[in-house]
C-alpha cells in the first residue's frame, strides 16, 4: 500500500466485472439473458468462508464503498469512514463485498448498458426492477464468490430494504441483518418527493422521452433539479441552518446596487445538482426511485410485517437518527415492533444527530461505537 493512503484505509480498491450468462428471471415477468455486475471487495475470505459481509448501497450509491481508485483520488469510497482496518466493519476480520446493483449506472448492467438483442443502449427499455431482483443477482454473485452464508448483510435507506429482503428471501444465508435509516415501505410523502424528482427529469427537453443517449444529449437540468430536491430532503433543518443560515455568497441588499443576490445554500445546491448530473443516468434515476416506491416488505404476507419476519432466521440491528425526517425513527420502530412480534432477535438504537437522513453516511461517535460493538460480536461467530 502506498504511503499516501491512510493507515486505516483499505488502500487501492480495484473493481472487478462479473459476467453472468444464466438468464435472470425478473419480478416483472421479463428476463435478462445475461448481465454484468461491477464489484469491489476488501479484506480476505477466511478458510471457512464464514466472514463475508455484503454492503448494500442506496439510491445514488455504487460499488465503491471504501478505499481509493488511485493515489490521486481526492475522496475515498462513500462509506470509507466505516469500512477498513480498525474501523467498525473491520477488514482485518471481514471480507467485505459491495456491488453496483442491476439497473445502476456505474458499470453494472442497466439503462446505460448495451442490449445484446438490439446492439443499442437499453435506455428507457430496461426492464423495471424490484428489490428482490437485486437480491437474486446478489445471491448469484455470492455463489460465484463461494459464499454460502453472509456473516452480515448491511444497508442504509434503500440498502436497508435490500438487507431485509435478503433475510426473507434467503433466511439460511444471512446470520445478521443490519438495517439503517430505512422502512418497511415508503410513506406517501416519500413517494411524492420521488415523483417530483422524476417529473423534473421528464420535463427537461433533453430527456427526449428517455432516448437522450441516441440524440447525444443529457437532461442535465432535470437531473440537477431532481438531485437538488432530493438533497434538501436528506438534510435536516438544523444542519442547513448551521452550514448556511442566510449567508450570502454574492450580491448585496444595499439600495442602488443592481447586483444579483445568491445565498450560500443556493450555490451549494447548484453545485450538488450539477455534479450529480455529470455522473448519474436519468433512466437509472427513474428506475431506482420506482423500486423505492414499490417496495413493501409485507405485501405478500397479508400486509403483516410480523408474518414476513417469521420467515427470517437472522439476528437484526436496526438504527435510526433523530433528525432524519425522510426515513423517520418511527419507520425504524415499525420494523422493530414487527421483529419483536415475530419473536426475532433484534437490537435497536436511535442515534442523536442533526445530520438528517445523510447521517447514516457520516461520522458520528455514538453510531460508530454502536456499529463497532455489534460487528465485533458478528466477528466472534466467524
Amino acid at each position: 500500500m502506498p504511503d499516501s493512503f491512510p493507515p486505516d484505509s483499505v488502500g487501492l480498491a480495484v473493481p472487478e466485472v462479473h459476467h453472468f450468462t444464466e438468464p435472470l428471471e425478473l419480478s416483472c415477468g421479463r428476463r435478462l439473458a445475461s448481465y454484468e455486475l461491477v464489484v469491489e471487495t476488501y479484506g480476505e475470505l477466511n478458510a471457512a468462508r464464514s466472514n463475508a459481509v455484503l454492503i448494500c448501497h442506496a439510491l445514488s450509491g455504487n460499488h465503491h464503498a471504501a478505499g481509493f481508485h488511485s493515489v490521486d483520488d481526492a475522496k475515498p469510497g462513500w462509506w470509507d469512514d466505516y469500512i477498513g482496518p480498525g474501523k467498525p466493519i473491520d477488514t482485518r476480520y471481514f471480507y467485505v463485498v459491495c456491488l453496483n446493483n442491476l439497473g445502476g449506472c456505474h458499470g453494472s448492467t442497466g439503462p446505460r448498458a448495451i442490449n445484446p438483442e438490439t446492439g443499442m443502449r437499453w435506455g428507457k427499455h430496461f426492464p423495471p426492477l424490484r428489490v428482490r431482483d437485486w437480491v437474486l443477482s446478489q445471491a448469484r454473485l455470492a455463489d460465484r464468490l463461494g459464499i454460502e452464508q453472509w456473516a452480515a448483510v448491511i444497508g442504509g435507506s434503500l440498502g436497508g430494504m435490500n438487507a431485509m429482503r435478503w433475510a426473507l428471501e434467503y433466511p439460511a444465508r444471512v446470520r445478521h441483518c443490519v438495517v439503517i435509516a430505512s422502512a418497511l415501505k415508503l410513506t406517501a410523502q416519500n413517494i411524492a418527493f420521488n415523483e417530483i424528482a422524476r417529473r423534473a427529469i421528464r420535463s427537461d427537453p433533453d430527456f427526449r422521452d428517455g432516448d437522450f443517449a441516441e440524440h447525444g444529449v443529457v437532461p442535465r437540468n432535470g437531473l440537477a433539479l431532481a438531485r437538488m430536491v432530493g438533497h434538501v430532503t436528506y438534510l435536516s433543518h438544523a444542519l442547513m441552518g448551521q452550514r448556511f443560515g442566510r449567508e450570502l455568497r454574492s450580491g448585496s441588499f444595499a439600495r442602488g446596487l443592481e447586483v444579483p443576490v445568491e445565498f450560500k445554500v443556493e450555490s451549494y445546491l447548484h453545485y450538488q445538482g450539477d455534479k450529480f448530473a455529470e455522473s448519474f443516468d436519468a433512466n437509472t434515476y427513474l428506475l431506482i426511485t420506482k423500486m423505492l416506491d414499490y417496495f413493501d416488505l409485507a405485501r405478500e404476507y397479508g400486509d403483516d410485517p410480523a408474518a414476513a419476519f417469521r420467515t427470517a432466521r437472522a439476528r437484526f440491528l436496526v438504527v435510526s437518527f433523530t433528525s432524519d425526517w425522510r426515513f423517520a425513527p418511527q419507520r425504524s420502530e415499525e420494523i422493530v415492533q414487527a421483529l419483536v412480534a415475530a419473536n426475532r432477535d433484534v437490537a435497536y438504537a436511535c442515534i442523536d444527530s442533526d445530520m438528517g437522513h445523510d447521517a447514516f453516511l457520516l461520522p458520528n461517535a455514538r453510531y460508530e461505537k454502536l456499529l463497532r460493538t455489534y460487528m465485533n460480536r458478528v466477528a466472534e461467530t466467524c
